[in-house]
């Protein structure tokens, strides 16, 4: 008998059975064991019947196409649920291997001795010893033999590594979506910038910000590490005119090991971002932009560390006690401090 036969057969026994009888019986057939998207395929067919077998009606109250229901209608058998689980999706013709033992033992030789070349190479060495195969075959024995256990990929050791070292932090993590930004010192952003007085120079300088009152602590140093970290966080703590409740930082070393156990020791949260999202701390990037074009670009200091950091601080008091911040209403961040207070 042809499926379209068998179909027909199952679709004229269900409809000449007596609806209540219908009903009764689906509802009392238990679900267990059947995924989700079969007992919704149960529930359409019961529904269907309960409310005068109306096609239309019951794809309008499911959402759902006439061809869904007819075709999970037709495939219905009251005696077998499995009947309204999905098929599986498999072909009958699956493509069969076409290379040899041999060049298969051939290509995982060259890979074993050298793990981190391509496909691409591969064909290449293998052409040398007189194996001719195509770069996609490669490519699909490589696969072969690493889902087959065969073939063992030696473990990464770059980027994703680190990263995956980098997950496991004691007391940072990311900021809550109900961590509230209403007062100073609620969220202080940090952040590093390459500072570059003469060629073959670079020094680094830790901006923090904190994102209500605009008010910035600048710290130079000769490199991005823990210890400048920590000396800024020392500095945050004397010369910002509030206490600082979290900090948030991007995912470099300098904010991690001390630093980290530092925030902890104080009671400080540290919010650490996402990878590839430095939009996320907008606001002490736009300082940096700020500090970069109105104090390293005009001033006429000696291009050295010592007295860059001394007229760095002079610039650092100038920024938050004189110069008129256009997002504070062309306030001062300490004259909107004072509002604040006053208000």
């Amino acid at each position: 008998m042809s499926k379209s036969k068998a179909r027909a057969r199952q679709r004229r026994a269900f409809r000449r059975t007596p609806r209540r009888a219908l009903v009764a019986r689906l509802a009392r057939i238990p679900a267990v064991g059947l995924s989700r998207p079969a007992r919704a395929r149960l529930d359409y067919l019961t529904w269907h019947l309960a409310h005068g077998a109306n096609v239309s009606l019951t794809c309008r109250h499911f959402a759902i196409a006439r061809s869904t229901f007819y075709r999970w209608q037709a495939r219905y058998d009251r005696h077998r649920l499995a009947s309204l689980e999905d098929r599986s999706s498999r072909p009958h013709r699956r493509r069969r291997v076409s290379w040899t033992s041999e060049q298969l033992v051939a290509v995982r030789a060259l890979r074993e001795r050298y793990p981190r070349w391509g496909k691409d190479k591969l064909v290449v060495l293998l052409r040398r010893e007189g194996i001719r195969l195509s770069t996609s075959m490669v490519g699909r024995m490589l696969v072969r033999l690493t889902r087959s256990g065969d073939l063992c990929e030696p473990a990464g050791r770059g980027i994703s590594a680190r990263r995956r070292r980098r997950q496991a932090r004691a007391w940072a993590t990311r900021k809550p979506r109900d961590w509230t930004i209403a007062r100073p010192g609620d969220v202080v952003q940090i952040d590093t910038l390459d500072v570059r007085p003469l060629p073959g120079l670079v020094l680094k300088q830790f901006t923090a910000r904190d994102v209500v009152s605009r008010w910035d602590v600048v710290e130079l140093a000769g490199s991005a590490s823990a210890r400048s970290a920590l000396r800024l966080l020392d500095a945050l703590a004397q010369r910002m005119p509030f206490p600082v409740r979290a900090i948030q930082v991007d995912n470099g070393s300098e904010f991690m090991a001390d630093f980290e156990a530092a925030c902890a020791t104080r009671g400080i949260a540290l919010f650490v971002l996402p990878p590839r999202s430095p939009k996320l701390n907008g606001a002490v990037e736009r300082a940096n932009r700020t500090h970069t074009e109105e104090f390293y670009e005009v001033t006429d200091e000696v291009p050295e560390i010592v007295p860059l950091r001394a007229a760095l601080r002079a610039w650092e008091t100038t920024y938050n006690t004189v110069r008129p911040h256009q997002a504070l209403g062309y306030l001062t961040p300490a004259e909107y401090l004072a509002s604040l207070g006053s208000g």
